[in-house]
């Protein structure tokens, strides 16, 4: 017997949202050699997109997301998910209508950036000063 949340991830990969569909097209071409999931389920949450590596969650909000019973919702749920160490990541619907390839490129480049920068290089040896 399956989960409820992988019930309802399935449920939800099957019935997609425009934004969604136009999103995942972009994000499983794989061009870019990184490996999203869609609809993914976090705890008793499912996410839009999930980027494993990085632990890294993305959600396309549309006009519902808008309602004052919604936000205090995806509050709760945003709160959930990040006390699990997962990064989450909030798309505007309207700005994936609008340039679909560009929100794709964006959430490529933040997945596959590195989480801190490279060291500017070994670090001082005892007894050097440090304050030049």
């Amino acid at each position: 017997m399956l989960r409820p949340e992988t019930a309802r991830a399935r449920k939800q990969r099957r019935e997609m949202s425009y934004p969604e569909v136009l999103l995942w097209q972009r994000l499983r071409r794989r061009n870019s050699g990184l490996h999203f999931r869609n609809h993914h389920a976090i705890g008793p949450y499912v996410v839009d997109f999930y980027f494993a590596p990085k632990r890294r969650a993305i959600e396309v909000d549309g006009q519902i997301h808008s309602t004052a019973t919604a936000i205090a919702q995806d509050r709760e749920r945003d709160r959930s998910i990040r006390e699990n160490r997962y990064r989450l990541v909030r798309i505007n619907a309207a700005d994936v209508l609008q340039d679909a390839d560009a929100v794709a490129a964006a959430i490529i480049s933040l997945v596959a950036s590195p989480l801190h920068q490279p060291a500017a290089g070994p670090p001082p040896r005892s007894g050097e000063d440090q304050g030049k």
